[in-house]
């Protein structure tokens, strides 16, 4: 898990959903990492300027507890990042869900993130080029992570809360 990330529960979501009390049948971190890691597209989900909703796939990879992507500064995507890091991150399953949502921040410059180069590249085949200013490289941070399996979804639901504000 990630340094300090807390113990897992239940999501809080409306009685009709049926989801199971305590804590039998919570998804494991484990397993959730391996989802995180494993998986080849990811969607980030922001906020344009005035607030209707931007979706796009991106490559990226879980490294140290966070999510790393690449995204030109100047797409969409980077732009609403710029006004407003806030982001969900999902995986391509709706069955196996896996859910982020955080605060993106863009990293500058080449320093520090060759455990992110290393590791797009054993991913993807591909070197990014950190140096490149159209090549922006993004981390979030998980505020909270959700994750289920469709087939048993009100016994496997399962919320991680890394800042207790968020609901």
């Amino acid at each position: 898990m990630p340094e300090n990330a807390p113990g897992p529960d239940r999501p809080a979501m409306p009685e009709g959903y049926g989801i199971e009390k305590g804590t039998d049948g919570l998804l494991s971190w484990s397993e959730v990492v391996e989802r995180l890691t494993a998986s080849r597209n990811y969607w980030v989900c922001t906020a344009r300027r005035d607030g209707r909703p931007h979706a796009m796939p991106v490559w990226g990879v879980w490294l140290d507890g966070a999510f790393y992507f690449s995204s030109d500064p100047a797409s969409v995507k980077g732009r609403n990042l710029t006004r407003r890091p806030d982001a969900s991150v999902h995986l391509e399953s709706g069955d196996d869900a896996v859910i982020i949502e955080g605060a993106v921040e863009r990293l500058a410059g080449a320093e520090g993130l060759a455990d992110f180069v290393d590791a797009y590249d054993a991913k993807y085949g591909i070197r990014v080029d950190t140096g490149d200013p159209a090549f922006g490289i993004y981390v979030l941070s998980p505020e909270v992570i959700f994750a289920w399996r469709e087939r048993d979804f009100p016994h496997s639901a399962t919320r991680w809360r890394f800042d207790a504000a968020r609901p």
